[in-house]
């Protein structure tokens, strides 16, 4: 029998999502993030359902590669850019578009055998002191990529937003100020949205958004979920109950004996763990559905099971549907209880996982 663990991704969901993106940035064309398997959500599944997207925004040459062999003809982005020379040949031969954010990487186009050229974003450092160029730097480099002929001349430009989560950031204020003076007196298309910014901050659409997190149906901005955004989660992590049993009153549950049972009561196990991607710290107290009505988790996780009180349930039965998170139980609520992030969760559900895909709205 299939491990009863389960992913169930909803396509319809997914579409809705990019179309709450095409109505918040009407005027701005869309780089769909696909990175990280489309943030655990499946690379090529979710490519082909927006393929009316301009572009596809990926980490990695693997990535890229994939997309293209599954018959993705959209423009392709690398967003690290190339990492070695040798990608280059890849580069060419399959039309993908980098992001240029390093001397060195403008040293390797420059001794690369490419005979067609290339085309390229700049990144430019706003604040966010990651990938990019400082704006004192640009018009050097744009300067020496005008002057190479492996370099296709319409550039575009772009940064990353460090702190668009936070509605009242003066960090994004900076960081816009900053883009738009440097990009002032260069002409080229120009990208600054994340889905934080899409959501929160509309002076950083320009030309081209990129949303990742917010076509998966989670919310980028602190304190929110997805229904605050009129958005619909796309992955469901589920199972089911294993056992049900009675512990007595003063009993401990799980590894490390950190819980004990204030009464003789119903406990529950979960065929899920973080062997499945569920955290391994979540604490007690973490929500979950069991047939739709809310539980918490007890003790702590461990790989492949989770125990859980059973006492405000009045029938349970083995083999009862267990929502971990999703339609019913919005994801940014477990990561609150597990001291993480949504996207760690998302992007860390395991292969082993059977994926149902589905398309109802």
């Amino acid at each position: 029998m299939t491990r009863p663990a389960q992913v169930v991704i909803n396509l319809a969901a997914l579409r809705y999502n990019y179309s709450r993106v095409c109505s918040l940035a009407p005027n701005s064309k869309i780089i769909s993030v696909v990175k990280a398997d489309a943030y655990g959500h499946g690379l090529i599944r979710v490519a082909r359902e927006l393929n009316q997207s301009y572009a596809f925004g990926v980490a990695c040459i693997d990535e890229a590669r994939e997309l293209r062999e599954a018959g993705i003809d959209k423009p392709i982005i690398l967003l690290e850019g190339a990492y070695s020379p040798a990608e280059f040949s890849d580069i060419e031969k399959m039309n993908f578009e980098i992001v240029i954010h390093h001397h060195d990487q403008i040293k390797m186009i420059e001794q690369s055998s490419i005979s067609v050229p290339i085309k390229t974003w700049i990144k430019i450092d706003t604040g966010m002191h990651r990938l990019g160029f400082f704006p004192t730097e640009l018009e050097m480099v744009r300067n020496r990529l005008r002057d190479s002929s492996k370099i296709h001349p319409d550039v575009a430009f772009m940064t990353h937003l460090a702190d668009a989560s936070d509605p009242d950031s003066n960090k994004t204020i900076n960081q816009l100020e900053i883009f738009n003076k440097v990009c002032a007196a260069v002409s080229g298309k120009r990208s600054i949205a994340n889905s934080a910014g899409i959501l929160a901050w509309p002076d950083t659409h320009v030309d081209i958004v990129r949303p990742g997190l917010m076509l998966y149906g989670i919310s980028p901005i602190e304190n929110k979920t997805a229904s605050d955004h009129d958005l619909k989660p796309v992955m469901t992590l589920q199972s089911k109950l294993i056992s049900i049993k009675t512990v007595r009153k003063g009993e401990s549950v799980g590894y490390g004996a950190d819980w004990y049972c204030p009464e003789t009561m119903p406990v529950g196990i979960v065929a899920a763990g973080y062997g499945d991607g569920f955290p391994r710290h979540a604490s007690s107290g973490t929500p979950i559905l069991i047939n739709g009505k809310l539980c918490q988790i007890i003790g702590n996780p461990s790989m492949d099971m989770i125990t859980v009180d059973l006492r405000k349930l009045d029938t349970v039965n083995i083999g009862d549907t267990v929502e971990l998170w999703g339609n019913g139980l919005p994801v940014e609520q477990i990561a609150k209880h597990a001291g993480t992030i949504p996207y760690e969760l998302v992007s860390g559900v395991h292969k082993r996982l059977q994926v149902i895909v589905h398309d109802q709205d």
